[in-house]
């Protein structure tokens, strides 16, 4: 029987189509720059209006995430992110479309019970693991410096 099993995984894995590695690495790269280049942008148009950049950071995340938001509202960023895999993914707008995609799922539901209930599903979990990350760090560093 074990033989059996062997020589379907191969046939099987001989059937399985091959997965063009290379240009979605490719892909990957290009959305991800495009990603980044507009969020340089917009960092610049903040430090033009007088910030510095460690000032237009914050705003420049706020106008990135709202912009992932408003994309997948749309259904433009599931595009992105699906030809561009990773690269849509990765930056602070595919944390936003991780947020905003289950929402507009369940927005037949409702606003609150609907579009709400479900914004949180992504977000709860990375806010608690992000907070106990926190805790964690600043106890170690205290025991280690005792400086808070």
């Amino acid at each position: 029987m074990d033989n059996d099993a062997q020589r379907y995984q191969e046939m099987a894995q001989n059937l399985m189509p091959r997965r063009p590695i290379l240009r979605n690495l490719i892909w990957a790269f290009v959305v991800g720059g495009i990603i980044c280049e507009i969020g340089q942008w917009v960092q610049w148009f903040f430090m033009q209006q007088g910030m510095t950049s460690r000032e237009a950071a914050t705003p420049t995340s706020i106008v990135m995430i709202g912009l992932g938001a408003l994309l997948t509202g749309l259904g433009v960023y599931d595009r992105v992110v699906k030809r561009g895999g990773m690269g849509g993914t990765l930056p602070i707008t595919g944390f936003s479309n991780a947020m905003v995609a289950p929402a507009m799922e369940f927005r037949t539901e409702g606003l609150i019970m609907g579009i709400g209930a479900r914004l949180f599903t992504v977000a709860g979990p990375v806010i608690v693991y992000g907070m106990a990350a926190a805790f964690v760090t600043g106890l170690i560093r205290y025991l280690v410096t005792g400086v808070l």
